[in-house]
């Protein structure tokens, strides 16, 4: 299969794989032509790391992950503890995008909204600014 046929199937667009390619994730054969050649196994690869991805994991987490997956004697153990590593940065991001929501409600509350000049949300921020 050529990069337009893979693309087409895994629904990553071809710059994705000539990344994935790039960094080392997967290793398409070379044509005589020097045009990629995939397998189904790297369809497949693709696929894996395409969802992988859509659950967040980064791309060291997906070199992981491969790797795991391709080793018949792997401890399942092993697998999940990058999960569990993963959910705990999900958790961590869910706890700050909460706090941050929470801070900016509270703002939008004092801000009045009205032709007065005075806003506490940008007050708020020009604080920020001032105390980095």
């Amino acid at each position: 299969m050529n990069i337009s046929d893979v693309a087409r199937k895994t629904g990553l667009p071809p710059k994705t794989i000539r990344y994935y390619e790039e960094i080392g994730l997967i290793q398409p054969d070379r044509g005589a032509n020097g045009y990629r050649l995939f397998s189904e196994t790297h369809l497949h690869q693709l696929a894996f790391i395409g969802r992988a991805r859509a659950l967040g994991f980064s791309i060291e987490d997906c070199r992981t992950l491969l790797s795991l997956y391709g080793d018949k004697s792997r401890a399942s153990a092993d697998v999940k503890q990058v999960a569990l590593e993963h959910l705990d940065e999900i958790d961590a991001k869910i706890a700050q995008l909460q706090q941050m929501r929470t801070t900016l409600q509270h703002l939008i509350t004092s801000c009045a909204g009205d032709t007065r000049p005075d806003c506490p949300i940008l007050n708020d921020l020009a604080q920020g600014q001032a105390s980095s």
